[in-house]
């Protein structure tokens, strides 16, 4: 069987849904896209969590955790900038965490990762930027619909 990511409308109630998002891979500099993406999800009033294991302190304003199963409160999107290989055992943490979506950016496709989160329970976004989805499917829309 194929992967096929949710639909737009889906992808929306997802997103209108959503309380805290981890950003896996979350950089600390500013210049780069992972920091871009969060900072303007952030700022459309998205609670980012981020997760970077080399990174001690803040990022963002928000407490930066080395790992998923270091955070402290409910996790609804796993968002990841982390290279495919990687994905599968971001895709097992975030099933360790009870997180509802497994959400890999544009550019990132990973089967595996993908099949883990089907077997958990979890919805699975491929190959898309949550940014870009966000700015498609919320137009018009009010979170917490």
């Amino acid at each position: 069987m194929s992967f096929e990511n949710p639909s737009r409308e889906q992808i929306g109630d997802i997103l209108a849904a959503a309380g805290n998002i981890a950003v896996v891979g979350l950089s600390d500099k500013s210049d780069r896209t992972s920091y871009m993406v969060a900072y303007a999800m952030q700022s459309r009033g998205y609670r980012i969590i981020p997760v970077n294991p080399t990174v001690d302190g803040d990022i963002l304003g928000e407490k930066c955790y080395h790992t998923l199963a270091e955070i402290p409160e409910p996790v609804d999107i796993v968002n990841v900038f982390r290279r495919s290989e990687y994905c599968a055992e971001v895709a097992q943490e975030a099933a360790d965490i009870g997180a509802k979506v497994l959400w890999l950016q544009q550019g990132i496709i990973s089967r595996e990762a993908a099949d883990i989160a089907a077997e958990h329970g979890m919805t699975a976004i491929m190959d898309r930027c949550i940014k870009v989805e966000e700015a498609i499917t919320m137009h018009g829309r009010t979170r917490g619909q």
